[in-house]
């Protein structure tokens, strides 16, 4: 897995999004969460308890609290009933990517590369538009995928151009587990640490 900087990550477009009312939905709340210092994933209406709105969030560093989840729906909430898009009752539903995530920038397919992913293209790539395998390599136009599974007479590898992908998700393996953990971990302590830097900032002035 490879590190990214939060700066790096900071209005990173997204290579997938959505269409129609997800699409308006989007619209509405990305501002609101890009301000209070989180990227959007993913939004999804699903018929799940009548009608609910899937918000898929996390903060720049890649990490999402119960509590970031609870802000996020306070915040977005009151804009939502403003901008009312959706005319029947619906239920919103925060959460964060979770580990076996949707890929939807190039700098997720950076950080996890090595770890294993499935995906689906919008045109026909290598003579498919579905593929499962290992992040290989990252570059400004695609990623570089190594089959797990290749048929007969198939390359292992494929090269996937981001223009193509309609979507992809992270596969659930120990070592995934293990290393998004461990990145999580990592980021909350840089967090805790810049707070007490600023605490003490705030503190001598």
């Amino acid at each position: 897995m490879s590190d990214t900087t939060t700066a790096e990550n900071t209005n990173e477009p997204r290579l997938i999004t959505e269409t129609g009312l997800d699409r308006r939905v989007a619209y509405i709340i990305e501002p609101v969460l890009v301000d209070m210092g989180f990227r959007l994933v993913r939004v999804r209406m699903s018929g799940q308890n009548g009608l609910t709105l899937q918000v898929m969030t996390e903060r720049n560093d890649g990490t999402m609290t119960v509590e970031d989840c609870e802000e996020v729906s306070k915040a977005i909430s009151p804009v939502l009933d403003v901008e009312d898009p959706i005319d029947k009752a619906y239920h919103l539903e925060v959460s964060s990517p979770g580990i076996d995530r949707p890929m939807v920038r190039r700098s997720d397919f950076i950080r996890w590369q090595g770890h294993l992913v499935k995906c689906e293209t919008s045109v026909m790539v290598d003579g498919r538009k579905r593929f499962r395998g290992k992040i290989v390599s990252v570059d400004e136009d695609g990623f570089r995928l190594e089959r797990d599974q290749p048929a007969y007479g198939e390359e292992a590898a494929v090269a996937i151009p981001f223009t193509a992908l309609s979507e992809a998700r992270l596969i659930l393996t120990d070592e995934l587990i293990r290393d998004a953990l461990t990145a999580d971990k990592k980021a909350k302590a840089a967090r805790a640490a810049n707070e007490n830097f600023e605490d003490e900032d705030t503190d001598n002035e």
